[in-house]
């Protein structure tokens, strides 16, 4: 290929300067929409006022998630309503939570449970996390020692779960989850939480923080674009395959067939 024959992204884009952030626990709240998109992508309705704060609500009415800056402390609150499965819960997540584990919740949102029972601690001691008991909470530490995840029982039996992280400047976010939190979004929360990847942020919006590890990266606006749509297409793909599976799903209540080879009675 002769030099300047391949036009890339093409000359009218000039390159952004972005950086890769780890530990992403650190990286700060990032881009909303890698969890709104991802959502009504999904089939969620967003419900949000103009000039207020995000709201998205299940097609089914029953989980809503919420993005408030405008209140102290201000975050992410995910409330889900009684079901058959499961009682009344809600999790509250920090503003500078990255989106990126926010993400790890909202997206389990929207897939079927798994019928295998779900550890918290998995993912967390895949990436060496360091697990002990500190009297009667069960607590794991990342390796830098910047991030939490802890397990404290009340003393009426229900479990609460803390985490967060944290930087020497005392910057950082934790969040909560209420005993009756669904335990498949906890420890989805968990595995993005403890994944090892960085992730990006624009120039101008990387935290000012001694902890943290950074990686200059060049990108266009289509690549930026290219990358949220690839998402976004996912979701959507994903959606489409579970409605398709829940239409063509046997009735419960089916009608009388003729059995291959055989001959409907008539009564």
């Amino acid at each position: 290929m002769k030099r300047g024959q391949w036009q890339g992204w093409g000359p009218s884009e000039p390159a952004e300067q972005h950086y890769l952030v780890q530990p992403r626990a650190l990286a700060g709240g990032g881009d909303l929409r890698h969890v709104s998109a991802f959502l009504c992508a999904s089939g969620w309705r967003d419900k949000s006022k103009s000039g207020g704060p995000l709201l998205i609500e299940s097609p089914d009415r029953t989980v809503r998630v919420a993005y408030d800056p405008y209140v102290l402390p201000g975050g992410w609150t995910i409330h889900g309503q009684a079901d058959g499965r499961n009682a009344e819960w809600s999790a509250h997540l920090g503003r500078q939570t990255p989106v990126e584990i926010v993400a790890g919740l909202t997206d389990a949102l929207t897939t079927p449970r798994s019928a295998h029972a779900s550890n918290v601690w998995a993912p967390l001691q895949e990436q060496n996390w360091h697990a002990r008991f500190e009297g009667q909470d069960y607590m794991a530490t990342s390796p830098d020692g910047a991030a939490w995840m802890q397990y404290r029982q009340g003393t009426d039996g229900s479990a609460l779960w803390w985490t967060g992280a944290k930087d020497k400047q005392g910057n950082g976010w934790t969040a909560s989850f209420t005993p009756n939190t669904p335990m498949h979004l906890v420890a989805a929360f968990s595995a993005a939480l403890a994944e090892p990847d960085p992730v990006m942020r624009p120039r101008g919006r990387v935290p000012l923080s001694t902890q943290i590890r950074t990686w200059s990266v060049s990108v266009t606006p289509s690549q930026l674009s290219a990358w949220q749509q690839a998402r976004i297409t996912a979701a959507r793909a994903a959606t489409w395959a579970h409605n398709s599976a829940h239409r063509n799903r046997p009735r419960t209540r089916a009608r009388p067939y003729t059995p291959v080879g055989g001959s409907r009675t008539h009564h």
